[in-house]
């Protein structure tokens, strides 16, 4: 069978590909190397442009329901309780949704499969499939992928979309540069159904936090809290992970968390890179495949869903009889914001909660609460770290 498009990976960005593809009739298939989808910690936060573009399809209300809406967010200064706190309202002349929604994001893979099962007999979703390798030509790409129940399985489309994550199988296979780096600190992300908003006063739903000598950030979704705390100096890896540890550092954020159960630890590194070339013949490359960023600030995966809306409406009109060369123009829209919008604006918020320096943190806060009290000032600023600058830019890039 010829498809139109096949998908490599069954995350928010290669089902949203599927999702776009498949309304307007093409043939798509989608490879996920795992059974099923994964509910480990990931992103958890959206963007008020990605909830506008998930709108028509009733995605958005979904999530919604599931999630907790947060009209804003804070900046902290945890010993001293000062904070500055910008009011999401003011985009509400920019996006039908003036906040960021705080929702796992397997809730959101799970809603796009569902939707697609019953909406979309056109797409096919292949789950314990992992690509094994492909070659293309021309006119089309051939891929192998072996089940753990089936001998290899050749699959043939006309266009290839790796969507298969920071270790992309697809951006290996094309030898592609990832550029970039990884930053030395681990974060440590735990979860807790502990209330924290009962403890501290002011509390946001998203908080990032300075402490006397550290930083660390609460994010509320809407069962439980999301800590991310970081190893105290001279400590291992091994030890930080450990629950007396995690515990110990919960507790000098609110000393009532006591014996509180700890549901979750994991941790993870901060890499920051971007593919040297999103487009390789009839191969491309979408989300975090394409580029991976600190999530300070919830960026990643938003930029991904916003890859796959922009290459779903190139691939459609190639497949309706435009030239292949409106592939380049994904490229062109999409990487040079990544890199100016995500993968800086995310440096910018890792790099200032990372400062150690008492005194620039007091300015940064003042700076953030002068921001913060100037409508015009505030605007700007949040139509940046909200994402609808980067997204309106991005369309208008020839």
């Amino acid at each position: 069978m010829l498809y139109d498009v096949l998908i490599i990976g069954a995350g928010p960005v290669g089902l949203t590909l599927a999702m776009r593809l498949g309304l307007n009739g093409h043939k798509v298939c989608v490879l996920e190397a795992q059974s099923d989808i994964e509910t480990d910690l990931r992103a958890s936060t959206f963007h008020p442009p990605t909830l506008d573009l998930y709108d028509e399809q009733g995605i958005t209300a979904q999530l919604i329901d599931s999630g907790l809406v947060a009209p804003t967010w804070q900046v902290r200064m945890n010993h001293t309780n000062e904070f500055a706190e910008f009011d999401l309202s003011i985009l509400k002349d920019h996006t039908n949704h003036p906040y960021r929604l705080q929702c796992e994001q397997w809730r959101l893979s799970g809603f796009l499969r569902d939707y697609i099962e019953n909406k979309l007999p056109n797409v096919s979703l292949l789950w314990g499939h992992p690509c094994e390798s492909f070659n293309q030509d021309a006119s089309s790409v051939v891929v192998n992928s072996k089940s753990s129940t089936s001998d290899l399985t050749t699959f043939k489309a006309k266009f290839l979309i790796g969507c298969d994550g920071a270790r992309s199988i697809v951006r290996k296979n094309l030898c592609l540069e990832f550029e970039g780096q990884t930053f030395p600190e681990t974060t440590i992300l735990a979860t807790t159904h502990f209330p924290f908003q009962d403890y501290l006063d002011h509390l946001s739903y998203i908080n990032y936090c300075w402490t006397s000598d550290g930083t660390f950030s609460l994010l509320r979704l809407k069962n439980l809290w999301r800590v991310s705390l970081y190893p105290s100096l001279d400590e291992s890896i091994d030890s930080a992970v450990e629950s007396q540890s995690v515990r110990r550092k919960i507790n000098q954020i609110s000393s009532s968390f006591g014996d509180s159960p700890i549901l979750e630890i994991r941790p993870y590194k901060i890499h920051q890179r971007v593919v040297k070339q999103y487009v390789v013949g009839r191969v491309l490359l979408a989300g975090d495949a394409a580029h991976i960023n600190s999530p300070s600030g919830g960026m990643g995966m938003n930029g991904g869903v916003h890859d796959a809306f922009n290459l779903a409406d190139k691939l459609n009109r190639i497949l309706k009889g435009e030239g292949i060369e409106l592939l380049n123009k994904y490229e062109r829209q999409r990487r040079p914001i990544a890199i100016k919008h995500v993968i800086e604006q995310s440096s910018k918020n890792r790099a200032r909660m990372q400062e150690k320096d008492m005194s620039k943190r007091l300015l940064t806060l003042q700076e953030l609460k002068r921001k913060s009290q100037d409508k015009s000032l505030a605007l700007d600023y949040l139509l940046e770290t909200s994402m609808i600058s980067g997204l309106a830019e991005s369309l208008n890039i020839d």
